[in-house]
Order: structure tokens, then C-alpha cells, then sequence
């Protein structure tokens, strides 16, 4: 049933005008008015998802919307086109033939998924007809979608996620936060069997669940290991709940021991320490039962943890093998020579280079030798006709100077005659003298016609 107080109803419900026109009955001729018709099919269509979306709901049927859209005492006239409307668009599908759909077995289960009587009627009359059964219940496609998507989320975050098989019960009592009832977990799992991501089946008349597991297209069928594992996992769970009651007992029986000692009834805390122990043998004896069960599980859980490996080393030997299908020792020792004789030849080649181009000019000795002998050469020796120099101090600032005559006496005679030499020959000489051992160039030179001119 609908949750009223979960419902949102839209601002215009308050506006009489604009819900009497809603409330009214649609034209038989969409083609009278088709902004009113879809106007109105578009208000009702998006209002019924909503509600039930709101409530966590996936199944609608016209005897709830005609209770929880009544106002002022009056029920919506055209729900029942809403709903053929809905269905011809795909938004909807009967619950029955939704079931049927996936799997037939579901409808003989019982499980809720048929929730009204057997009607003797089809799809085909309901889009024919103008009447729509109050109690035939419909499947909101868009929500049953949605909450596949929640139920298998929850389950992949549960404690649960590493059982392959879960019974229905346990499902109905561990996702009730997702599923309200189990109309709709039923929903869910149809979908998620549509979508290859449940399958269910039958075990001694129990209805059991296999999810699919992250990583996986698609869920694989229920097998002897799945049912194995499932009957060990079940086998753990009830000789857990018997090892704590019969803790639970013991200790019931420990505390009547010791008040009865208090009361000093010796014998009959004896009765009741002797019954504890056989409590506890019994407890010891069981939990022995369960560490042995919890051992194998372990065990199971390590071989597919192994299995997994060895398919991975499988794999990886197969694509060696595959890439050293042409490969042989014989060719790669060739192919390592090739590359050594290659190594050789580049080195030889590097030291060619490296050696340089022989040069065409004379030897380094000799050229050591001409260059000596160009810079003896250059020396100023065989410049003759010079004066001599002065060989006599000229007198200090703070020494009395000589007389006139006296100086001039004391200075050397004036040349008489000019230098036999060029300019040219100067030029010459003085490049000569670029090449001296010390290697410093004279940055000036006063020409002997010059001196003589000053002189």
C-alpha cells in the first residue's frame, strides 16, 4: 500500500482550476486538443514514477494511485488512460509477464510475485480496452532498473560479497534497507537474472542465489562446488549458533551451581556443576565440528586463490612459448657475433678518424728549424751609421745645470750622413720583428727619417 506521508505532491495541487482540469476524464480523440492531451498525459506519467520512487517502491496498481492522488473526495478520472498510455510506451509491463519474461520457474514459486489472483484476460485486451483491472499490478520498468543496480551494489559492499550462494531468506533479512518487501526484492533479482547478473534455482526446496562477481560479463550457472560450498557455509552457520547456546547453558548452569552453594545446597550444586561439564563436552566436541568445517572452507578458498595462479602461469608460459616460437640458440649466438664483428669494425673505424689526414707539408722538425732561423734573422744587428750612445748622466733636477756651451760640448755629433735603407725594407724589418721569441709585438714605430729630422 501507498505511504501518503512519502508522497510529494507538486505546488499546483493547491490551484483548483488547474487540478480540475487533470482530474477531469481525457477525450476520446487525442487529436482534438493534443497540447491538453499530452499536457495532462505528462503531469499524471511523471507524478506516478515519483510517488514510487519516493516510497522505494517498483510495482503501481490503479487502486492505490485512486487513493493516494484523491482530493476534496474525488479520485483522477484518467488513471486507467495514464496506465494504457504508460504501457504502450514500454514504461510499464504487467508484474505476471514480467516474471514470465525471464523465467518461467518464478511463477510457481510463490515467492510474491503473483500478489493478486490469476486474471483471464491478456496484455493485448488490456491496450484494447478502456477499463484497467483496480487490482492488476504493473512494473515500473525505469525503477525496477534502478534498483537492481542498488540491490547488486549492496551486495558487492556486504560482508556476504564472498559467498557465492545466498539463500532467498537471507536476502529478504540482509537488504531490507534496499527492498521494502519482497514484491520488490523479487523484482530486483528478475532484472538482475535479465541482465545476467543473478541466477536463482532450487535446492531441497530452497530458493538460493548466485550474484555475479566483480570483473564478470556475466554470472556463471550454479555448480556441485557452488551447492558444496553452500552446504559447508550453512553447516558452519548452525554450529556456531549451537556452540553459543550451549556456551550460553553453561554458564546458566555454573551461576544456579554457585547459588545453590550459597544457599548450601551441596548436592544439588554438584548436579548442576556435573550437568555444566557435560554442557561443555558437548560445546568442546562441536567447536572441534567447526574448526574442522572452517579448515576445508579455508582450504577451498586457497585453491581457488591457486588456481587462479596457476592459470596465470599457464597463460604466461603459453605467450613465452608462442614468443620464442622462432627463436634458437644457434641463431641468437650467431646474431650475438654479427653484433661483435660490427662493434669491432665501428672501433676501427673511430681510430681511423681519429688519426686524422696526413699532412703534404714538410716534416714538424723542419719547420721547428726554419722558424729558428727566420728569428735570428730578425735580429737588429747589422743596422750600422748610428751615433754612439751618450755615456756621460745628464744631471739631476737637484744638481746645478752645466753652462750652455758645456752641454752642448757633451753632446754626440750630429750624423753627416743618411741611412742606406727603404721604407719598404723598414716595413719588412719591422714585420720580422713580430716574431720574436717573447712573442710581444712592438706597437709603434718611429721611422729613422723621422729621428734624424727631430735630432
Amino acid at each position: 500500500m501507498f505511504n501518503s506521508a512519502k508522497i510529494t505532491l507538486p505546488g499546483e495541487w493547491k490551484d483548483d482550476e488547474r487540478m480540475n482540469f487533470l482530474f477531469s476524464e481525457f477525450k476520446e480523440n487525442r487529436d482534438v486538443n493534443t497540447t491538453d492531451w499530452d499536457s495532462k498525459m505528462d503531469f499524471w506519467t511523471a507524478l506516478i514514477i515519483q510517488s514510487c520512487r519516493n516510497r522505494g517502491a517498483v510495482c503501481v496498481n490503479l487502486q492505490e494511485l485512486n487513493t493516494v492522488f484523491s482530493r476534496k473526495g474525488s479520485s483522477p478520472l484518467g488513471l486507467g488512460t495514464v496506465i494504457q498510455s504508460m504501457a504502450r510506451c514500454g514504461k510499464i509491463q504487467r508484474e505476471s509477464e514480467f516474471a514470465a519474461n525471464v523465467d518461467s520457474g518464478w511463477l510457481s514459486w510463490g515467492v510474491g510475485v503473483l500478489l493478486v489472483k490469476p486474471l483471464k484476460w491478456t496484455f493485448s485486451t488490456l491496450l484494447g480496452s478502456s477499463r484497467v483491472p483496480l487490482e492488476q499490478s504493473f512494473v515500473v520498468i525505469e525503477l525496477v532498473k534502478e534498483k537492481a543496480t542498488e540491490l547488486l551494489n549492496a551486495y558487492r559492499r556486504s560482508e556476504f560479497a564472498s559467498r557465492s550462494l545466498l539463500s532467498f531468506q537471507e536476502l529478504c533479512a540482509l537488504f531490507s534497507h534496499v527492498c521494502a518487501d519482497e514484491s520488490t526484492l523479487c523484482m530486483a533479482l528478475l532484472q538482475l537474472q535479465r541482465e545476467k547478473h543473478v541466477t536463482v534455482s532450487l535446492h531441497e526446496g530452497e530458493k538460493i542465489v548466485k550474484f555475479s562477481q566483480p570483473g564478470q560479463d556475466r554470472v556463471s550457472p550454479v555448480s556441485d562446488v557452488d551447492i558444496g560450498i553452500y552446504e559447508l557455509q550453512r553447516s558452519e552457520k548452525l554450529l556456531e549458533e549451537r556452540v553459543e547456546a550451549l556456551g550460553l547453558e553453561a554458564d546458566k548452569c555454573k551461576e544456579e551451581a554457585r547459588v545453590l552453594l550459597r544457599e548450601g545446597k551441596k548436592s544439588q550444586a554438584l548436579r548442576c556443576l556435573r550437568g555444566c561439564k557435560r554442557v561443555e563436552k558437548r560445546a568442546d566436541k562441536l567447536f572441534a565440528q567447526l574448526e574442522t568445517i572452517r579448515g576445508i572452507l579455508d582450504r577451498i578458498t586457497q585453491s581457488h586463490t591457486d588456481k587462479t595462479v596457476i592459470q596465470a602461469y599457464q597463460a604466461g608460459v603459453s605467450a613465452l612459448r608462442l614468443s620464442l616460437k622462432d627463436v634458437t640458440v644457434e641463431h641468437a649466438e650467431s646474431l650475438v657475433d654479427q653484433i661483435q664483428a660490427l662493434c669491432d669494425t665501428q672501433d676501427e673505424v673511430n681510430q681511423a678518424i681519429a688519426g686524422g689526414v696526413p699532412s703534404a707539408d714538410a716534416d714538424v722538425d723542419e719547420l721547428e728549424k726554419e722558424l729558428k732561423s727566420l728569428l735570428e734573422e730578425s735580429k737588429p744587428d747589422s743596422i750600422t751609421g748610428l751615433p754612439e750612445v751618450p755615456t756621460k748622466p745628464v744631471s739631476s733636477a737637484g744638481e746645478p745645470s752645466l753652462p750652455l756651451d758645456n752641454l752642448l760640448n757633451s753632446l754626440p755629433p750630429v750624423p753627416k750622413n743618411y741611412l742606406n735603407i727603404t721604407d719598404e725594407e723598414l716595413e719588412e724589418e719591422l714585420n720580422r720583428l713580430t716574431l720574436t721569441d717573447s712573442g710581444l709585438q712592438q706597437k709603434k714605430v718611429t721611422s729613422p727619417a723621422k729621428r734624424l729630422e727631430s735630432a
